[in-house]
């Protein structure tokens, strides 16, 4: 029979033993496909538990002879007498494992991708209402025929950081620059007539455009660079605190792009008519006000393109005509995620010791009445 006295005593040297150890410092240890030890020095502790388990086996322990000893002898004690050095043994192991933080570590890699900054400036005016398109036979309004060029920035630039725009009355941000497309694709959806009080404020649109890429700053010989912004409207500005021709100013100076698409067909256009419910009821004649001369002016000043959004070769054409800019390459690192593993091992180590003192118990009331 071992007595816990000398379980304990080997415990405490083990103890002092790592704690030395792992004063001497640590490295991270390779043990296979994604896993490591990240403090391997508490490995050497498992040679001061071999040590003292050869030292207890060695050393003379003063016996007494007791005749006809073997007739008293109770199989129900004898069987559980070498559980406890068996179980604390089995127990120390596993937790020096767990103290040497073994861990799953994903690859860290650098990724590089090339893409555009973006930001659409989308006019949600009442005239963007105007229902001169057709699709499938159906009549369409600006709005939703301008849709499919805003999804086709989104959808097939998946290397491109992209942010919106909405303008009226007034300029607000729908959504800042992001890599996320899908959530960007979300809020496109909500895209509706009527969310910001009616006008058209094609200089607010743009100068906060021109706001959101400055806050994502890349320069390159005092030029912003890899920037663009494309700019959708159907109307003349008629509000707003920034005219046009400032705001180009300002994007001049800054060296970003802006390419403008008109939507909406020239002359008198067909305006739907709603009662008090939101149900269309008819339709009235107005004459189409888009300013294509500012837009061009716009565009051509800034080093962008004009497109009038008349058919569907105008989304070819606006992506042809970006495809040829100057790209700009994004670095982006992969964060190193660490998954500790100590948990697994110290559990069932500190349950060995545990079931260990539970079957020592009738050794320490021998001892005692001893």
């Amino acid at each position: 029979m071992i007595p816990m006295r000398s379980l304990a005593s080997s415990l405490s040297g083990v103890s002092s033993f790592v704690a030395h150890s792992s004063s001497l410092g640590t490295w991270t240890v390779p043990i296979g496909h994604g896993y490591v030890l990240q403090d391997p020095l508490w490995l050497l502790a498992l040679l001061a538990i071999i040590l003292t388990a050869l030292l207890r086996g060695r050393r003379r322990v003063p016996v007494l002879l007791v005749p006809f000893a073997a007739a008293w002898h109770r199989p129900s004690l004898a069987s559980f007498s070498r559980w406890p050095i068996v179980l604390a043994s089995v127990g120390l192991v596993l937790l020096v494992a767990g103290l040497a933080r073994p861990q799953h570590v994903e690859d860290k890699r650098e990724v590089r991708s090339q893409g555009y900054d973006i930001m659409l400036a989308i006019d949600l005016s009442g005239s963007m209402l105007a229902e001169d398109y057709e699709k499938g036979g159906d009549r369409i309004n600006r709005l939703q025929a301008i849709k499919p060029v805003i999804q086709a920035f989104i959808n097939d630039r998946p290397s491109d950081r992209i942010g919106i725009v909405v303008f009226s009355g007034r300029a607000y941000t729908l959504a800042p620059l992001t890599f996320d497309h899908d959530w960007l694709s979300k809020q496109t959806e909500r895209l509706k007539i009527g969310l910001i009080e009616d006008g058209t404020a094609i200089g607010d649109g743009l100068g906060v455009s021109l706001t959101r890429l400055e806050q994502a700053k890349r320069e390159s010989g005092g030029k912003r660079s890899g920037a663009f912004v494309v700019l959708l409207t159907d109307g003349v500005n008629n509000r707003g605190a920034l005219t046009p021709e400032q705001a180009t100013d300002i994007a001049e100076k800054r060296g970003v792009p802006v390419y403008t698409i008109g939507a909406g067909k020239d002359g008198i256009v067909p305006f739907p008519v709603f009662d008090d419910k939101g149900n269309k009821i008819g339709y009235r004649r107005m004459m189409a006000d888009l300013d294509e001369e500012a837009l061009r002016q716009i565009s051509e000043s800034t080093g962008g393109h004009f497109f009038r959004a008349a058919d569907t070769d105008t989304i070819e054409s606006a992506f042809k005509a970006i495809d040829k800019a100057q790209k700009i390459e994004f670095q982006a690192k992969s964060y190193l995620i660490t998954t500790e593993l100590f948990y697994w091992l110290a559990a069932p180590g500190l349950a060995a010791l545990l079931l260990a003192a539970l079957f020592a118990r009738p050794l320490w009331q021998k001892e005692a009445a001893a």
